[in-house]
């Protein structure tokens, strides 16, 4: 057991979906595979709504924002230790049996247009609450080689997750939707991957607006509705969607006031038909990315949230029937890793990746220049 503790290391993700922390302890071996045992356990730390109002409220431009965002990232780096602590007391691990922490922080603003994309984040105060080595800023170097920066999970999908003998897509629904088409007999070089559009960033606001909840359990109010066709094809017709590979967005394009403009002439429709629209929005954004770049894809494994939410997962489905693919649609958990786990165990994967000095991005997914190792070191001591 000794030889394998310099190997442990910790994930931490906080996604677009504001619900909280997610953490992994794992383990890795030299070359960059995963070992059998990589998943030793995991912890998960909820935001309080005090902190996920706040966090919203820096996804646009207000009064004193430098100093709330370092409040926030105090807060945030508070609760990341607090989810290490509790990883360490159920692995019955100290500290020094950790090789490193990596942590992506909370993204408030993702501009790759402009050159950033900023995930607000106390990386050295989480090194002095843990005595752990922290790596953090994972996306931009690769924005500094041009690329947009995201998405960075599809070089630990195909590690994790590919299989010689037939196409698999990896769809990570969280606030954000994404894809990682992962090509039988092609190495990870040849990895398609990039943002589809919204997951489940629309339907919990409208269902936060409307029914005071932070998510649509099971999609069970979207399942009592009725979808637009027209509602959906304006939604379905916004630029962002035309646009080629690589491509990443975030809260940036797809927000509330976006919706409400949206829905401008639809005020009449009932708000359960409008959740019903929203979750085939997600639904046939992700099957229309699938036809376009994958269509000989045999399956398609759901990770993130939207995982556990059925009736989007049977609209995915219905999507891809659509277009007369026979894809079938199932959780990670079909392939061992529960779907909460995927994220934070690709940034305890993308943490190994710098301690070794090997590239953590894919330039053909993120359009940078080429092979970059990602993250910034902030040592306990």
């Amino acid at each position: 057991m000794s030889n394998t503790l310099p190997q442990l290391y910790i994930g931490l993700m906080s996604g677009t979906s504001l619900d909280g922390v997610d953490g992994v302890i794992s383990s890795f071996s030299d070359d960059g595979n995963i070992t059998a045992h990589f998943s030793v356990c995991s912890a998960y730390v909820p935001f309080t709504d005090s902190l996920r109002a706040e966090i919203m409220a820096l996804q646009s431009s207000g009064l004193d924002e430098i100093h709330r965002e370092a409040l926030i990232a105090n807060a945030l780096a508070t609760l990341y230790a607090e989810c290490v602590s509790l990883l360490l007391k159920q692995a019955s691990l100290k500290p020094e049996a950790i090789r490193a922490i990596g942590v992506h922080g909370q993204t408030i603003r993702h501009r790759p247009a402009l050159g950033y994309s900023r995930q607000t984040n106390n990386p050295a105060l989480l090194a002095e609450l843990t005595g752990i080595d922290v790596i953090a800023d994972f996306r931009s170097r690769d924005l500094a080689a041009g690329g947009q920066g995201a998405p960075l999970v599809p070089a630990f999908h195909h590690a994790v997750f590919y299989d010689h003998s037939k196409t698999r897509v990896i769809a990570n629904i969280g606030g954000i939707s994404n894809i990682s088409i992962l090509h039988t007999g092609k190495d990870s070089r040849d990895v398609i991957g990039f943002d589809t559009g919204p997951g489940n960033i629309l339907m919990d606001a409208w269902i936060k607006l409307h029914q005071g909840k932070n998510y649509d359990s099971d999609g069970a109010w979207a399942a009592s509705g009725t979808v637009c066709g027209t509602l959906l094809d304006k939604l379905r017709s916004d630029p962002f969607f035309s646009l080629p590979p690589p491509k990443s967005t975030g809260r940036d394009l797809f927000h509330a006031t976006w919706l409400q403009a949206q829905l401008a002439p639809y005020r009449d429709l009932p708000a359960a038909d409008v959740q019903a629209t929203l979750a085939a929005f997600t639904a046939t954004t992700i099957a229309d990315a699938i036809a376009a770049h994958a269509p000989a894809a045999q399956d398609v494994y759901v990770c993130g949230g939207g995982a556990y939410n059925t009736h989007l997962m049977q609209q995915i489905q219905t999507g891809l029937q659509a277009h007369q693919l026979i894809a079938n649609v199932a959780s990670t958990e079909s392939l061992g890793v529960s779907p909460n786990h995927v994220e934070s165990l690709a940034f305890a994967w993308l943490a190994h990746r710098f301690t070794i000095r090997q590239p953590g991005n894919l330039a053909a997914v993120t359009g940078a220049a080429g092979a970059r190792i990602l993250g910034a070191l902030y040592p306990a001591s």
